[in-house]
Formats: C-alpha cells, structure tokens, sequence
C-alpha cells in the first residue's frame, strides 16, 4: 500500500525559507512521477513542481526561481526547498505520486500527471 507522509511545515516571515519532504513508501516500481500541490482556502488547487524517476522536473511559473524540486532515491523521499517565501505561498502543501511507465512518460512529456496517491498535507503559512 503507498503511503506518502509529508513534514517541514510551519510559520515564517516573508524572505524566509522552508523544506517540505514527503517520505514515499509501499512502492516498487522504478518509473515514476512525483509532485507538489498547494491549495489556499477558497482557492483551486495548484500544481507546484514535478519530478520524474530520472531526475527531470518541472516548476510553475509562479514559484520558479524560488521553489525547488528533488528527490533522494535511496531514501525514497521527495523534497520541496521554498526559498524567498511570500505571503501568497501561504496554503496546505501535497506531496502526489503514481507509479509505471505510462506515468513516467506523461510526466516527462507533459511535467505531470494524473496522480493517484496523495498525502495529508503540510501547512505553510508565511506572515508579512
């Protein structure tokens, strides 16, 4: 059963920064997509940045040059380092994933996919 468990949440002042990791378990395939939501309250939710299993990421525009993606393989944990953090970064952050080489590739051609699996969220809040 995959199980993604998010941590590295909490309150800063805008400039500051945050790391968000989302440990990744129950797994087996070696082809992947994993990536970061976010969603303010009365807002959509909003895709943040992708990675796939050979590295390749993707960033929105809207965070690109601030937020970076990665990922440790061996410890099959996903990261999301928020630099220069603004008050409109403020909401609850998911980590997403889905597995196999259709994944894989949709990611990589499209820097996302159609997650199935999801985690609890990590708030983050940033005060002006």
């Amino acid at each position: 059963q995959v199980q993604l468990q998010e941590s590295g949440g909490g309150s800063v002042q805008a400039g500051g920064s945050l790391r968000l990791s989302c440990a990744a378990s129950g797994y087996t395939d070696r082809k992947y997509c994993m990536g970061w939501f976010r969603q303010a309250p009365g807002k959509e939710r909003e895709g943040v940045a992708a990675i796939d299993s050979d590295g390749t990421t993707s960033t929105a525009d809207s965070v690109k040059g601030r937020f970076t993606i990665s990922q440790d393989r061996a410890k099959n944990t996903l990261y999301l380092q928020m630099n220069s953090l603004k008050p409109e970064d403020t909401a609850m952050y998911y980590c997403a994933a889905d597995f196999g080489w259709l994944k894989y590739y949709h990611c990589r051609r499209t820097g996302g996919t159609d997650f199935g699996y999801w985690g609890q969220g990590t708030q983050v809040t940033v005060s002006s």
